[in-house]
């Protein structure tokens, strides 16, 4: 009776888990309390990564020698798409005065296609080319030449000179290049590299260009400048002469433009030999005149003519060695001696700074230097005190309008040094005024 009893007890367990397990699947997601593993709520979702819609913007440099062909060859374009772009930047620009150095901007999708190309023709001009979407469309690019809007005003400079003029007018928030052309404004009478002295003050009445954009600005025509270097006065204020030409005079009336250059070589040199009616000559050992001034330089400094001038003699002469002879203008003649090197021909015309030879060490000579001398009249004289003659002057019947146009300027100048504390009140000062008078 025992195995028997316990097949049927195997039974009726069996039945009754199995009636349990049926109705649990019957009212599953209803009333269990037992969640279903396999449920798909049960599963964490998996959010998918972000798509970066973000254009990437490719500098594509201008290299020395370089083409829009190998410029854009070189962004790795389908073909379909750089030909026709090249072509629409050919159209738009004059692509010979494409500048080594600068760079196009190449836009792109976020799965890099084409879409904009720029490129800065001009300080005032920009470059758009837009792209279509080559694939679908087959449109040519369309290239545009915007205008970058600006504003120009008349403004004041002034500031207090520290360590360089660079570095001054940058410390003033100006361009470098507002540096160089008061340089060369002033060249006939300062020598920007050795006069300046720290706590020299300037001030400048130029017309300013600021671009929307923040670019750097641009600049026009300096109207006025004064530079007070140690207390002495330098001005010049530009007004048109008799035939309508912009001139720059000083506050007497005279031109700021030297009718000579302060020195015949290009770059500063130092004098190793000066003006002497006695001096004894390093090669002769002897004592004899010494009618110019040495140059010591080396061999090859370029050399300029100091004026306008016709060249009368071009060719080896004794001791001088190669010798260049320049006649001027009111009896000057000017004299380029012991060359290595002569670039201008008898009866050639040569203007004001024109390079004419180099430096060398022909003839009597025991190093490369230049040995220049000028004369007036068939004297010689001491170029280094000579008291150089202006260009031109401001005509009698037109002083009344410059002196006007010069008050002018100078009152901008007092008030705006004023505002920045730098020491300019000797511009048009009594002391000016009275050396305008006296000429």
């Amino acid at each position: 009776m025992t195995r028997p009893l316990r097949i049927v007890s195997g039974v009726l367990v069996f039945g009754f888990l199995a009636s349990t397990a049926t109705a649990l699947l019957l009212d599953y997601g209803t009333a269990s309390p037992f969640p279903n593993p396999l449920s798909v709520s049960a599963v964490p979702e998996i959010p998918e990564p972000a798509f970066d819609e973000t254009p990437i913007r490719e500098e594509l440099p201008i290299l020395p020698g370089d083409t829009v062909q190998t410029i854009l060859g070189r962004a790795g374009l389908a073909p379909e798409v750089e030909g026709p772009l090249t072509q629409a930047v050919i159209d738009a620009v004059d692509v010979r005065k494409l500048r080594a150095g600068d760079s196009f901007l190449l836009t792109r999708t976020a799965l890099r296609q084409p879409r904009k190309l720029e490129y800065q023709v001009d300080n005032d001009h920009v470059l758009h080319v837009d792209i279509p979407e080559w694939r679908e469309s087959g449109d040519p690019p369309i290239a545009t030449v915007e205008t970058i809007r600006s504003t120009v005003a008349t403004v004041p400079i002034c500031a207090t000179l520290q360590s360089s003029l660079f570095e001054s007018i940058e410390s003033a928030g100006e361009s470098p290049e507002l540096a160089m052309r008061m340089a060369e404004l002033f060249a006939w009478d300062l020598d920007f590299y050795t006069d300046p002295q720290d706590g020299d003050t300037f001030c400048l009445i130029v017309e300013k260009r600021t671009y929307e954009n923040g670019q750097t600005p641009g600049y026009g025509k300096i109207h006025a400048a004064t530079y007070n270097n140690s207390g002495t006065m330098h001005d010049a204020f530009l007004f048109r002469d008799q035939e309508g030409r912009p001139v720059y005079y000083s506050s007497d009336g005279k031109s700021t433009q030297a009718a000579f250059l302060r020195s015949p070589l290009k770059f500063a040199a130092r004098i190793s030999s000066g003006f002497s009616r006695n001096r004894l000559h390093p090669v002769l050992k002897r004592r004899r005149p010494h009618l110019g001034i040495d140059y010591a330089a080396p061999t090859g400094t370029p050399v300029q003519a100091i004026a306008a001038g016709t060249v009368t003699f071009s060719g080896r002469s004794g001791g001088a060695g190669n010798l260049i002879k320049l006649q001027h203008a009111n009896g000057y003649e000017s004299y380029y001696m012991h060359l290595s090197r002569r670039q201008v021909k008898a009866g050639q015309k040569i203007q004001q700074g024109d390079q004419i030879g180099l430096v060398g060490a022909t003839g009597l000579a025991t190093g490369p230097h230049l040995d220049f001398r000028i004369r007036k009249n068939g004297n010689f004289l001491n170029f280094e005190s000579l008291d150089l003659p202006r260009q031109s002057s401001v005509p009698p019947s037109m002083m009344t309008a410059f002196r006007a146009k010069r008050e002018e300027m100078l009152a901008l100048i007092r008030r705006s040094s004023a505002k920045n504390d730098a020491v300019v009140a000797g511009a048009g000062s009594p002391a000016t005024l009275r050396a305008e008078t006296q000429n």
